[in-house]
This record gives structure tokens, sequence and C-alpha cells, in this order.
């Protein structure tokens, strides 16, 4: 497998890992382009998959409202 990381990728390669990954192939009409924004970043080469992921992923646990978990339920 093909290293994914900037410096190893041409634009044209992120944009399509991007599509390909939310499974669609530059045919929607902006039918998922709130998660496809979240990628700009990575293909435009400016931040990398990884940090795109943990940022969105620490949003989303932070905003989660909810009780606490204290254990495994069995």
């Amino acid at each position: 497998m093909k290293s994914l990381l900037i410096q190893d990728t041409t634009e044209e390669e992120r944009r399509r890992i991007v599509e390909e990954s939310l499974g669609f192939l530059g045919s929607c009409d902006d039918c998922m382009s709130g998660m496809a924004d979240m990628y700009d970043d990575y293909i435009c080469g400016k931040r990398e998959l990884a940090e795109i992921t943990m940022s969105f992923s620490a949003g989303y646990t932070k905003a989660m409202n909810g009780p606490e978990r204290t254990g495994c339920g069995y």
C-alpha cells in the first residue's frame, strides 16, 4: 500500500483518496460536501489525514452529552 502522507502524494492523488474513502467519485451533487470539506486541508497539503481525524474525533467526543461510563456492563 502506498503511503498516504502529503509528502508522498500529489494533490490529485489526495483528492482521489478522500473521494474514494467517502464513497463518491466526483459525481455527487453536494450530497456529502460537509464531510468532504473537512478534508480540504489534506487535499491542499496543509494537514495530514491523522491530524484531521484526531481533531474531528476530539471535537465529537467533547461535544457528546450523556451519562459518564463507569465500566463494563458485563
